[in-house]
């Protein structure tokens, strides 16, 4: 008899391997297949059968599915709504758990394999189970308490009663084969049958040692498989343990962080003690099989002055928004808050009403005539974030900064200059199909964001009404960074220009600086089509050291095939071009360093070969909006109750308005705005009677507002009686 085939790339053999006929495949594909049961469970009626609720989607939500146990297979399958039918003869067969009213279409959708699963109750749902597999989690609901004890005991009992060596090591003691044709050919060629005898001996003896490999292998990987579920199970109450010692001390140290958010995909059904860290299989049945790749992400050693390009252009360094903020950077000093992951709330709170669209046009036709500045626009063209949080979203990409520090240090002052040009162009990519407006802030009004996990302070406050100036200053590792803005704007009909008038300057601890102002912006389409944003001209960053640099913001056309492209040089003191910058301000920037001066050229085509990537843009946000905010720009407006008793009366996220548009309230959001707009008209009287900011002065007669210092101490004193309530009930008092 001979011995049964084994497959080429495992230990079992092929007829027993669930995966024989993909991995046999000669043509080179190594996709999967569509799921097939293993063909020992193919026939036979079900042991259990019924009915489950199996949670496919955030859009689908709950989906019945006819779940079938055979033997160590649990299967399951869509319901067939059509017409009723009856119900099929192994169905009858099969003990059925909770209604049986509807039959299952007969081709299954998925499969898990219970000798390789575990299984957890709800602590919040008496109706909701988890199925828990290396490679999935099935979460699942029945009708009743009782289905669900019911279900697991099956599941359960199957589990056990299938041998993990079932079917696999039957017939290993009958490993013979012939070697008729061997002992056929080797006569054919003239051989003496002693040489055939030893000839055949030696096959013998080969196959018996390859063969006793293969068993122990075989032995030991259905041990692993037994093994499996209770390691499963321990690791499991192991990860639950963990979070829960986690959440206690995260919750003890109640001056470290300013908001816990729990950012799981499941919190809209369940209770925090009842999250678990397993991925829940929220992908649709058709993509029940996932096969995902290892995302690689490099530290900031990959930034140093030796690092090459060159090796790769895949090698993209990765700044990702996540539920966590949490990448580690050289020198993040000894702030104590740092020692603990910051997790950060991923997507706004759900609309409290639906919102009603509002056209600007008939608008403008209903206020012909009326004093524009007294004209209210509703809430509808505003977005939950104020032009001083707007500020603080330019130092999103803020790592730059911290690399182009680094560099300095170790005497590379080209590669700082190239990071600060790519930080320079980072601010305006989260420009990028933003529809709406940000709240223009009330004099006095301040915003103030500290994100150890980035390693930045910042700090803005509103210090003038007319003209409307706003002032920042941000502390980073090894910089600081400040500046003041003021706009000049321009209607044209469709579209408006917005000039930005005020230096930013960038200031190093070892003393080199670097100052430019923003290049101007275009909005069109105000009236009529999809409003969006370009940005064009020529921003030149100048440093009191050995290089400066000019970058070009180029002007959108009809014609322009590559829009949105940015293209710049480097120049020594000497005024030659050492190296080249291009780019997309919505996209990435690469840079070229080369000696020869005749080499370093712009090309509209894009970076060539031997491009250094610098800055790539962060993904979309996975819950995206109506404002479509990024990521980070979902995080700027979080106010937690922590957080709320630490800011001072002006801060942007006690905002009212504000407060109500993110909370989707937009009848209150557009009163509150009426109100606060109708007190900000005298804010040009208080200006004019002597009023100054609390926090910055002009360093000269016109020049740029300086940070005076003294916010932090006093937000840690918690002393903010200089402060006024400026979004309070109106009052006629001058401040």
């Amino acid at each position: 008899m001979r011995a049964r085939e084994l497959h080429p790339l495992c230990c079992l053999p092929a007829a027993d391997c669930p995966r024989a006929g993909w991995c046999a495949a000669g043509n080179g594909d190594r996709s999967p297949p569509p799921p097939q049961p293993p063909p020992e469970e193919q026939e036979g009626p079900p042991a259990v059968a019924g009915v489950l609720y199996k949670w496919t989607n955030i859009g689908k939500g709950w989906r019945p599915r006819w779940f079938a146990v055979r033997g160590a297979l649990l299967a399951y399958s869509k319901i067939r709504r059509r017409r009723p039918t009856p119900t099929p003869a192994h169905a009858a067969a099969a003990r059925i758990i909770g209604p049986a009213a509807q039959c299952a279409e007969g081709r299954p959708i998925g499969f898990l394999h219970l000798k390789i699963a575990s299984f957890r109750e709800s602590k919040s749902d008496d109706k909701r189970f988890y199925i828990i597999t290396p490679t999935k989690t099935l979460q699942l609901r029945t009708d009743s308490a009782d289905d669900r004890v019911a279900w697991i005991e099956a599941l359960v009992s199957a589990r056990a009663e299938s041998s993990p060596s079932g079917g696999l090591l039957s017939d290993h003691n009958d490993a013979s084969f012939s070697t008729t044709r061997l002992r056929n050919r080797m006569r054919a060629e003239g051989l003496d049958e002693e040489i055939i005898r030893d000839c055949e001996q030696i096959v013998h003896s080969e196959f018996s040692q390859y063969y006793a490999q293969m068993k122990q292998r075989c032995e030991e990987y259905l041990s692993f498989l037994g093994s499996l579920p209770r390691q499963l199970e321990v690791l499991n109450a192991d990860d639950t343990a963990n979070i829960s010692e986690v959440h206690s001390h995260l919750m003890e140290r109640k001056n470290s962080f300013s908001g816990h958010g729990k950012c799981s995909e499941s919190s809209n059904t369940e209770s925090s003690d009842d999250a678990v860290r397993q991925e829940l299989d929220e992908s649709s049945d058709e993509d029940d099989y996932h096969f995902c790749d290892t995302r690689q992400s490099f530290s900031d050693s990959a930034s140093s002055p030796e690092f090459k390009m060159k090796s790769s252009n895949s090698a993209k360094v990765d700044c990702l928004y996540g539920d966590e903020f949490t990448e580690p950077r050289a020198g993040t000093g000894n702030r104590e808050h740092l020692s603990l992951s910051l997790k950060r709330r991923t997507k706004l709170p759900e609309p409290a009403e639906k919102e009603k669209g509002v056209s600007l046009w008939s608008m403008i036709k209903d206020n012909v005539g009326k004093d524009l500045t007294r004209v209210c626009l509703p809430v509808y063209f505003n977005e939950p974030l104020s032009s001083l949080q707007k500020c603080f979203e330019d130092l999103e990409y803020s790592y730059l900064l911290d690399r182009a520090y680094e560099c300095g240090l170790k005497g590379n002052s080209l590669m700082r200059i190239l990071y600060v040009a790519a930080f320079a162009v980072s601010g305006y990519a989260s420009s990028d199909g933003r529809p709406c407006k940000p709240f223009n802030p009330l004099l006095g009004e301040t915003y103030e964001a500290d994100y150890p996990e980035n390693g930045i302070r910042f700090f803005s406050e509103k210090v003038s009404h007319h003209p409307m100036v706003m002032a920042c200053h941000c502390e980073g590792r090894g910089w600081k960074f400040w500046g003041d803005s003021n706009v000049k704007s321009r209607f044209w009909g469709q579209t408006i220009q917005l000039d930005p008038v005020g230096v930013l300057t960038l200031e190093f601890d070892d003393g080199e600086t670097f100052q430019w102002s923003k290049v101007t912006t275009t909005i069109n389409n105000l009236i009529i089509g999809r409003v969006y944003c370009h940005h064009h001209g020529t921003m030149n960053i100048s440093g009191n050291r050995e290089y400066s640099c000019k970058l070009t913001f180029k002007q959108q056309s009809f014609l322009e095939r590559n829009p949105r492209q940015v293209q710049g040089f480097i120049k020594d003191a000497n005024g030659a071009k050492i190296a080249t910058l291009m780019g997309k301000w919505d996209e990435s920037m690469y840079c070229t360093i080369a000696n020869d001066a005749s080499r370093v050229n712009c090309s509209a085509s894009g970076p060539n070969a031997d491009a250094t990537l610098l800055w790539e843009k962060n993904g979309p946000s996975a819950n995206p909006t109506r404002y479509n905010l990024s990521s980070f720009a979902i995080t700027l407006n979080e106010l937690t109750p922590e957080l709320k008793g630490k800011l001072p009366p002006t801060d942007s996220r006690l905002r009212p308005d504000q407060r109500h548009l993110e909370n989707g309230e937009y009848e209150k959001a557009n009163a509150e705005k009426l109100r606060l707009e109708t007190r900000q008209r005298m804010s040009r009287k208080m200006q004019e009677n002597g009023w100054k900011p609390r926090w910055f002065r002009r360093d000269t007669e016109d020049g740029t507002f300086r940070y005076t210092g003294g916010y932090w101490e006093a937000r840690e004193q918690g002393k903010w009686d200089a402060c006024h309530d400026i979004f309070g009930g109106f009052s006629d008092s001058r401040n």
